[in-house]
């Protein structure tokens, strides 16, 4: 079976590590090429988009793909809408990886916002010292606010920055321990982050509960329906059953 993962995530690479160490299919690895520094992958890679929805189904066709696995980031709606799309003008299976998302610990202060732009208003007005998880791409709504950032991302983000803030570069998995001295010692009052349900990065919101700091969580944006799991074992079952049912 030839199997198109558009990738992008942790359990992507995984995923493809798995299947390729089975060898039972043929496994293409598509990846947008946002982040220069991803790891490789043991199987044929593709970097870029793909020209839209047709462009997707275009390709769908012209690679014979059997089965579509979207294991791209929580909020990489667009690519998700279009591949739910693309598989259907194709008549293609399509199967979503998708992490579980966050959810509070007891006695963590949340305030939920339904997008990046919403959070300036979130912070309010007066001068805090924020911590600022939301991607090297999501800085612009900050650009001109009061407040102090701590700005932590894999690649060093482009200009403009915040008018007030330092740049770490730094690539998950964290610690809590880690976690904890870092918002200590940079004096953190509100860590600012997407629900990207990833353990790598969770101990960020265990820290923050611990020491009573806010967080200003961006929710999930809503996708089409398509078959889900949450595990790349998960994955390799319904993989499995797909292969015995054909």
């Amino acid at each position: 079976m030839k199997i198109l993962i558009l990738g992008g995530t942790t359990e992507a690479r995984l995923l493809c590590e798995a299947l390729e160490s089975r060898g039972l299919h043929h496994i293409i690895f598509s990846l947008a090429g946002v982040t220069i520094s991803a790891l490789p992958v043991p199987v044929e890679t593709r970097i870029g988009g793909f020209g839209g929805i047709a462009g997707l189904a275009r390709t769908l066709r012209d690679a014979a793909i059997d089965l579509v696995i979207d294991a791209t980031h929580p909020f990489a709606a667009q690519m998700s809408r279009h591949a739910v799309e693309a598989c259907a003008l194709c008549a293609l299976p399509l199967l979503r990886l998708i992490r579980p998302a966050w959810r509070p610990g007891t006695g963590a202060h949340w305030t939920h916002v339904a997008a990046i732009a919403e959070v300036p208003k979130a912070l309010g007005e007066t001068p805090r010292r924020v911590f600022l998880t939301t991607g090297r791409k999501d800085l612009d709504p900050f650009i001109d606010t009061p407040h102090f950032y701590v700005v932590r991302s894999i690649e060093r983000p482009p200009l403009p920055l915040p008018r007030r803030s330092l740049v770490i570069l730094a690539r998950g998995p964290f610690a809590l321990d880690e976690e904890i001295t870092l918002l200590r010692h940079h004096e953190i009052d509100c860590l600012v982050t997407k629900n990207a349900g990833s353990d790598a990065t969770a101990p960020k919101l265990e820290a923050a509960r611990q020491l009573g700091i806010e967080v200003v969580m961006v929710d999930r944006p809503l996708l089409p329906p398509a078959n889900e799991c949450t595990s790349v074992e998960e994955v390799l079952a319904w993989i499995q059953g797909m292969r015995r049912s054909v």
